[in-house]
C-alpha cells in the first residue's frame, strides 16, 4: 500500500478519527512549560517496599495508599526513574515477581489554584495504580507508554500532599509482551518465577519521567499534523483539538531554526487546517544533506470568545514526505537504504531507566558509526529519545511492545491494538518515525496467524496511512502466513551463529537466496532487521572462532557480500540493521555470559573491533549513495602509499 493518490484531508480525517474513542489517560502532548503552563518533575529518590511474595494483595488489603509507606512498614529509597532491580544486593528484588510500592511527597503551588494540575507518567512497567492522597487516580498497562490523570479535586494547594505508586511486572498470555507464571519448589518451599520468551531482562519500576504540571481549565487537548511540501513549499495540515465549546479560534505561528516567523494561520479550533511555508527546509536523514534533521517550531495559541490566549503550547516538527513502493521506500522522494541498528534501552544499575547523559552519548555514538536509523526493538523507547532523533536526523522504525507473539485469542488482539495506538498517539509528530512495527520474531507460522496479523495491520493503517507497516520475522519464507499483510517485509536471521554456527562459508549465498525468496513470495521491499554474532570483549583468536572479537568481524564481513550483491543486482533490497548496538542484559542462562553479547559497543558503551569495521562500511554507504563526506579519522595512516576502500 502506498499513499500515492490518498488526499492528505482525507488521510488526517482517518487519522482523528482512528483515536476518537481512546481513554482519558491517553495524551498525545509532551508536558511543556509555556507562558499558561507550569511543569514540575517529580524525579529523585521516593520510598519503597515490596508486597510480600506470599500475599500480593498485602498492600491493598492494608491501605498503604492511605498513609506513608513507611508508616506501614520498612522502605528503602528508590530513585526515580530507574529499574529497581540492580539498585540493590538483594536477589530476591532483583528477581521479584509481583508488585512493588513507591510513594513520595510533593508541593502544589497556590498559584495553581484555579488551574487544572495533572500528573504524568511517561512509563510504568507493567501495570501501574496510582494514588494520590489516598484517592485512587489512574490506572494503566503496557509498559513504556505515557499516562496521565487530572488530580485537581484530590490536591491540597499551598500544601503538602502523596503520590502512592503500586508496579506490578507480572506478564501474562494476554499482555503484550506475553509471559507466564510458574510455581517452583525450592528449598525453603514454593516460589513463583516469571517465565517469558523474549531475550532480554524483564526490568521493572518506574523507568521514566514523573511530572506535575497545570493547564488553565480551558485548554489545547491535543494538536494532530501532516507534512508535505509542493517545490519550495512546506505544507502543513493540523487540528487542534480542545476542551471548550466556547467557539474557540486558533492561532498558529511557525518558527524557523533560525526562530524568525516564517508563517501564521488563524483558524477555528477543532476543524481541520492547512498553512504554508515559503522557501522549506524539508528534514532530511543524517548524511543524506548538510543539515540533517532540520526542525521548525509551532506555537499554537488558543482564544475563546470571551478571554484572548487563554492556553498557549509549542511542539517541534519537521517537513518531510515518505512514500514506498513495491521496491523501494522514499523520504522527499529520494530512495533510502537503510543502515542502522536494533537497540536496548539498557544500562548497568539503572536497568530501563531512562538516563540522558547515556542517551545523549548514545546518538553521538551512532552519528560516529555512520548509522541513519534504529529499531526500537522490542517496546517503545523514551520520547527524549525520539526528540533526540529528530534533531540527530536518525530514522526510526517504531516499534510496539509485542515479543515473540503466540497462542493468539481476542484478548490479545485487544490489548495488541491499545499498545499500538497508544504509541501512535505519542509518535505520530515526530518526523523522525518513519515505519511502524507491530510485532517481533512472532510465531507467525503458527495457526492464527494470518487472522491475527490481517486485521493487527488492517487497524494500524486505519490510525495511518502514511507510513508503512512492518514486523521482523524469524520463520523461513515457506511457512510464513503473515507477509502479504504487511508494506516492508523484515528479516532476522543469524547464519553462522544460531544456525551453522562458526561456518562463515555458509552464509553470503544462504542471505541472498533467501532475501530473494522472500520478494518472489511477496513482491515487497525487503529488510535484513536482525543479524550478528555474540562477541566477548577482548576475546582474540585466529584463525576466527565463535564469540571472538575476529569472528564477529569476519561474520559482519560475509553478510556485507551479500547485502551488495543484493543491492547491486536486485532493487527489493533496502536496509540493514545490526543486531544489536550494545551488549544487554538478559535472564539467566547457560548461553548468555552475563547478557547478550551481541553488541558492536560493550554495555558500557566502548567499542569492539566490529564497530570500527561496520563504521567503515556505514560511512562508505553513505558517501556512494547520498555524496556523504568521509571522516577523517576512518581509515587510519600506515604509508605514504596505503590508500584504502575509496573506489
Amino acid at each position: 500500500m502506498t499513499v500515492v493518490g490518498l488526499s492528505r484531508k482525507i488521510i488526517l480525517t482517518l487519522m482523528i478519527l482512528a483515536i476518537k474513542h481512546l481513554p482519558d489517560f491517553v495524551q498525545g502532548l509532551y508536558p511543556r512549560d509555556s507562558p499558561t503552563r507550569e511543569v514540575k518533575c517529580l524525579d529523585g529518590i521516593w520510598r519503597f517496599r515490596l508486597s510480600e511474595s506470599y500475599d500480593p494483595e498485602q498492600g491493598i488489603e492494608e491501605e498503604w495508599f492511605n498513609d506513608d509507606l513507611s508508616n506501614k512498614g520498612p522502605t528503602i529509597q528508590m530513585p526515580v526513574p530507574s529499574s529497581y532491580n540492580d539498585i540493590t544486593t538483594n536477589s530476591s528484588l532483583r528477581d521479584h515477581v509481583g508488585g512493588v510500592w513507591y510513594d513520595r511527597k510533593f508541593y502544589v503551588p497556590l498559584s495553581w489554584a484555579d488551574k487544572s494540575v495533572w500528573i504524568r507518567f511517561s512509563s510504568v512497567h507493567y501495570r501501574a495504580l496510582v494514588w494520590i492522597n489516598g484517592n485512587e487516580a489512574v490506572q494503566h498497562e503496557i509498559g513504556h507508554l505515557p499516562f496521565e490523570a487530572e488530580i485537581t479535586n484530590f490536591c491540597n494547594f499551598g500544601e503538602e500532599n502523596r503520590v502512592t505508586v503500586l508496579v506490578n511486572n507480572i506478564l501474562t498470555q494476554t499482555t503484550i509482551p506475553q509471559g507466564s507464571l510458574v510455581s517452583v519448589t525450592t528449598d525453603s518451599g514454593s516460589r513463583i518465577d516469571q517465565r517469558y520468551t523474549f531475550d532480554f531482562f524483564n526490568y521493572a519500576g518506574i523507568h521514566r519521567s514523573v511530572h506535575l504540571y497545570c493547564t488553565p481549565r480551558t485548554r489545547i487537548v491535543d494538536v494532530i499534523l501532516t507534512t508535505d511540501f509542493n517545490g519550495d513549499t512546506g505544507i502543513l495540515r493540523y487540528v487542534v483539538t480542545t476542551s471548550t465549546n466556547d467557539n474557540p479560534v486558533v492561532l498558529v505561528q511557525i518558527y524557523n531554526a533560525d526562530d524568525n516567523i516564517v508563517a501564521v494561520n488563524t483558524e477555528p479550533a477543532n476543524e481541520q487546517s492547512t498553512l504554508e511555508v515559503p522557501n522549506v527546509q524539508l528534514w532530511w536523514p543524517y548524511l543524506m544533506h548538510t543539515q540533517p534533521g532540520y526542525l521548525y517550531k509551532m506555537e499554537v495559541f488558543l482564544s475563546t470568545e470571551s478571554t484572548r490566549n487563554i492556553d498557549v503550547y509549542h511542539l517541534k516538527f519537521g517537513f518531510r514526505s515518505i512514500r514506498w513502493d513495491a521496491t523501494s521506500f522514499l523520504i522527499n522522494e529520494k530512495p533510502i537504504y537503510f543502515r542502522g541498528f536494533g537497540r536496548h534501552e539498557d544500562s548497568d544499575i539503572r536497568g530501563k531507566g531512562l538516563d540522558l547523559a547515556l542517551l545523549t552519548k548514545d546518538y553521538d555514538l551512532l552519528r560516529w558509526i555512520g548509522a541513519n536509523c534504529y529499531r526500537t526493538s522490542h517496546y517503545p523507547y523514551s520520547e527524549e529519545a525520539m526528540d533526540f532523533a529528530d534533531e540527530a536526523g536518525i530514522m526510526i522504525i517504531d516499534e510496539c511492545s509485542s515479543v515473540n507473539t503466540e497462542n493468539y485469542s481476542e484478548n490479545l488482539l485487544e490489548q495488541h491494538k491499545n499498545a499500538i495506538e497508544e504509541l501512535f498517539v505519542r509518535d505520530r509528530n515526530h518526523p523522525c518515525i518513519v515505519m511502524w512495527s507491530i510485532a517481533n520474531e512472532a510465531r507467525t507460522s503458527a495457526n492464527g496467524a494470518n487472522s491475527y496479523f490481517q486485521r493487527l495491520a488492517d487497524f494500524t493503517r486505519t490510525l495511518d496511512p502514511t507510513r508503512p507497516i512492518t514486523m521482523s520475522i524469524a520463520v523461513s519464507p515457506s511457512r510464513d502466513q503473515t507477509g502479504q499483510h504487511l508494506d516492508i517485509i523484515s528479516v532476522n536471521r543469524y547464519r553462522g551463529w544460531y544456525e551453522s554456527p562458526g561456518q562463515l562459508d555458509t552464509i553470503t549465498n544462504g542471505i541472498v537466496n533467501e532475501m530473494i525468496e522472500w520478494n518472489s513470495k511477496y513482491g515487497k521491499p525487503v529488510i535484513m532487521s536482525e543479524y550478528g554474532a555474540d562477541t566477548i570483549e577482548g576475546l582474540h583468536i585466529i584463525p576466527e572462532f565463535v564469540w571472538s572479537e575476529e569472528y564477529q568481524v569476519a561474520l559482519f564481513s560475509r553478510y556485507f557480500e551479500a547485502f551488495d550483491i543484493l543491492r547491486s543486482q536486485h532493487d527489493f533490497f533496502i536496509g540493514e540493521f545490526v543486531w544489536n548496538f550494545a551488549d544487554f542484559k538478559t535472564e539467566q542462562m547457560v548461553t548468555r555470559v552475563g547478557g547478550n553479547k551481541k553488541g558492536v559497543f560493550t554495555r558500557n558503551r566502548q567499542p569492539k573491533a566490529a564497530a570500527h569495521h561496520l563504521r567503515r562500511r556505514y560511512f562508505e554507504l553513505g558517501k556512494k549513495m547520498d555524496n556523504a563526506t568521509l571522516p577523517d579519522d576512518l581509515y587510519p595512516y600506515i604509508t605514504d602509499t596505503t590508500f584504502f576502500c575509496q573506489a
